[in-house]
């Protein structure tokens, strides 16, 4: 038995890589405090693997309470460490909220880790640690102390307590991935993305707005030096970022400590904010009310994916391309939907 402590295992990320450890003969343990996510997650979870999930409601920056969760579970195999806060413009207008929660959470992880022996460590990092890259696509390679807003400079720091806990304790492996943008729900249905409040991505925004939840789509930004003004970002299905943990955590068990590893998690294109409106658009027949409005703080103007290191260390690639993400996201808010209509 392979168990796995999934920090924010309730979150959109982290509820689809709970299921994906499951299918892959791991035991996830979800340890969530559901400020930024809702128990809805934990029965569609369920529904999905068939058994419940050993669940903690714990704020990890509670750090005694973040140690009793280890030794109630006993012998743990390994970490996926999702809990963090990710708006990057909220992270402009509260950057000490950014630092005190992503920083100090990933420092009690590491603490309880190193206490209790736990030699693998999955951190979920960001394409936002690249900043506005010189050169497209972006590999591994490309300097990653450029970042553009605090919550990117989180990822930026995080990194390096990682690298530098590794330096210092010799049983410990972790693989960093870098992910660009996740979006999708699950083809079965069950999970998907549910913000608690106004989305600050654009595909849950859009869906939301196509239902009718939300006035129109505000587009950040009409003035990059894109081919069509709106910025540019790579997409990919967040199915397949659930994968590449799995893939990432097999893949370590295969490796001496210490050990390090970065991996960018992309579909390796750049789409533009418009394109993906308007293959939305095609994709469930909703004409969707928008307005172009200022630039967001923080944001990039563009940036996708050299994901080749993905594919030939990990073997690694997406199954999933932007159309089925954007019918399984528009699915996934028409079970919402429908769910709220019973009620």
């Amino acid at each position: 038995m392979r168990k796995v402590i999934v920090t924010g295992g309730a979150g959109y990320i982290g509820s689809h890589t709970v299921v994906e450890l499951a299918r892959a003969g791991f035991t996830p343990v979800v340890v969530d405090d559901l400020r930024n996510s809702h128990r809805s997650a934990l029965k569609g979870m369920s529904e999905l693997i068939g058994s419940v999930p050993s669940f903690h409601s714990v704020d990890c920056l509670d750090l005694e309470r973040l140690h009793e969760v280890f030794k109630l579970e006993g012998e743990v195999h390994g970490v996926i460490h999702f809990a963090a806060y990710k708006a990057v413009g909220e992270s402009v207008a509260e950057p000490l909220k950014y630092y005190e929660n992503n920083l100090g959470s990933l420092v009690n992880v590491l603490q309880v880790m190193q206490w209790r022996g736990v030699g693998a460590l999955v951190f979920s990092s960001s394409c936002t640690v690249y900043g506005q890259p010189a050169r497209m696509p972006v590999d591994e390679g490309a300097p990653d102390h450029t970042a553009s807003s605090p919550y990117g400079y989180t990822k930026v720091v995080g990194e390096r307590m990682v690298r530098d806990a590794v330096r210092a304790n010799h049983t410990l492996r972790s693989v960093l991935l870098r992910y660009f943008n996740p979006i999708g729900a699950h083809p079965e249905g069950h999970i998907g993305e549910l913000p608690i409040g106004a989305p600050g991505n654009l595909v849950p925004f859009l869906t939301q707005t196509a239902v009718g939840l939300r006035k129109q789509l505000v587009i950040h930004g009409s003035d990059y030096d894109t081919p069509d003004g709106t910025c540019v970002r790579d997409y990919l299905h967040v199915v397949d970022v659930a994968r590449a943990h799995v893939m990432a955590l097999d893949w370590m068990d295969q490796q001496a400590a210490p050990l390090v590893e970065t991996f960018n998690l992309g579909a390796g294109e750049g789409r533009s904010v418009k394109e993906v409106v308007e293959l939305f658009e095609e994709v469930s027949g909703v004409t969707v009310p928008k307005v172009y409005g200022p630039r967001r703080a923080g944001d990039v103007s563009a940036i996708w994916a050299d994901s080749s290191k993905s594919r030939r260390v990990l073997g690694w690639r997406c199954e999933h391309d932007l159309r089925s993400a954007l019918r399984d996201a528009w699915n996934w808010q028409l079970a919402l939907q429908a769910t709220m209509a019973r009620k």
